[in-house]
């Protein structure tokens, strides 16, 4: 399946070859040098976490028992910064930094979805982390975390290994 979709990108005419689908099919290389934005990125945006108290699992708790409306202010102004990025993006075609075009390709909702959302929320309730916040709290000393990061590469590499039998 893969394969076809590369295919599919290589013979598409339409876009020049300045083009990315997503930041991590981005076209031109980026040295280890260069690099170092994104670690001064994750690490302002780790600091930004536990300031806000978004790594928090009683503030997470208190999310899933409906007790605070704090995470719900972060997730929802996080998804409207979010929304409002894509139609900037969308309306004033922005560029990435190394100059590529931005395709934002439309998606079909699948079923599997909904059995993923549900999964993660569980995990979320239980661990009181999302992949996000892991490093922030292994990070901040909650070494116990480190069980939770360790659960969500097996998760992950589960999926992948099962994707194929998954409904979609």
């Amino acid at each position: 399946m893969k394969a076809q979709q590369q295919e599919e990108l290589v013979t598409d005419t339409t876009y020049s070859t300045l083009d990315c689908d997503a930041s991590n099919q981005q076209e031109s290389p980026e040295g280890p040098a260069s690099l170092l934005k994104y670690l001064l990125m994750g690490t302002v945006f780790g600091i930004v976490f536990v300031k806000a108290e978004i790594i928090s699992w009683f503030r997470i708790q208190e999310m899933f028992r409906l007790d605070s409306f704090h995470m719900y202010g972060v997730i929802g102004s996080a998804v409207m910064v979010g929304v409002l990025s894509v139609y900037f993006i969308k309306k004033f075609r922005i560029k990435t930094l190394a100059g590529e075009s931005v395709r934002i390709p439309t998606r079909t909702f699948q079923q599997g979805q909904i059995y993923g959302g549900l999964l993660f929320g569980l995990g979320w309730a239980i661990t009181g982390a999302c992949p996000g916040p892991l490093f922030a709290q292994i990070g901040s000393g909650y070494l116990a975390v480190i069980v939770t990061l360790l659960s969500a590469i097996l998760g992950t590499w589960t999926y992948g290994y099962l994707r194929e039998r998954l409904p979609h």
